[in-house]
């Protein structure tokens, strides 16, 4: 039998669940309908059931969802029931800022592994870890068997090391260089580009107009 092919948009959506749903925890509901869980957090009751959907039946009828359940059910779909280690490449602005975002390690992703190319970072110890150079990139990742790489390095460089992340068993890498990049059909890659982001917000401002300066 044909495996179903989950929309990638339907598996960004279940981030947002599980975002919400542990919310509705901390503030200690029990359980929720999918038409009170979409009034709540702005969502789609009908996405919501349908993307459920695609992974099995969660809900109860006439009751809707267990939080607690439907929450582990969601972190184990997402593959978030195990922790992953991360390789971050390129220790620039945004880099430093990645390691010491403590957010990563909350929801199971720790950075175990540092790289760069620049010889005045390499050695040195960052958040606990030592840097290494790029040129380690696959002998250490083999080693360790890292999934998950971080990109951050400069737009030049970025296709060759992205190239010793797939050599070295690297499968998901979280791009934020802007810049048209290449991997086999078998390794996921997710751009970030927060120039784009900017952008895209800039429009919804020219779209919907400046507020008015209140008049004092």
């Amino acid at each position: 039998m044909k495996a179903i092919k989950i929309p990638e948009k339907t598996v960004t959506r279940l981030s947002i669940y599980l975002r919400c749903l542990e919310e509705l925890e901390n503030d200690g509901v029990v359980s929720m309908s999918s038409k009170e869980l979409a009034e709540r957090f702005g969502l789609n009751s009908a996405q919501v059931r349908k993307d459920l959907a695609y992974f099995g039946q969660f809900g109860v009828r006439g009751l809707g969802y267990y939080i607690s359940a439907l929450r582990n059910n969601l972190e184990r779909i997402l593959g978030l029931k195990q922790g992953w280690e991360v390789a971050l490449v390129g220790l620039g602005n945004l880099g430093s800022a990645l390691i010491s975002y403590k957010g990563f390690q909350e929801k199971g992703f720790t950075i175990s592994a540092v790289f760069d190319q620049d010889p005045a970072k390499i050695g040195r110890q960052v958040e606990g870890i030592q840097v290494m150079g790029t040129s380690r990139i696959v002998p250490v990742i083999r080693k360790r068997k890292i999934r998950i790489g971080i990109l951050a390095v400069p737009a030049a460089s970025a296709q060759a090391v992205l190239s010793l992340l797939v050599e070295a068993g690297v499968t998901a890498v979280l791009n934020f260089v802007p810049a048209q990049l290449t991997v086999p059909e078998s390794v996921k890659l997710q751009n970030v580009d927060l120039s784009v982001l900017l952008k895209t917000l800039s429009y919804h401002i020219t779209r919907t107009g400046r507020p008015s300066a209140r008049k004092t």
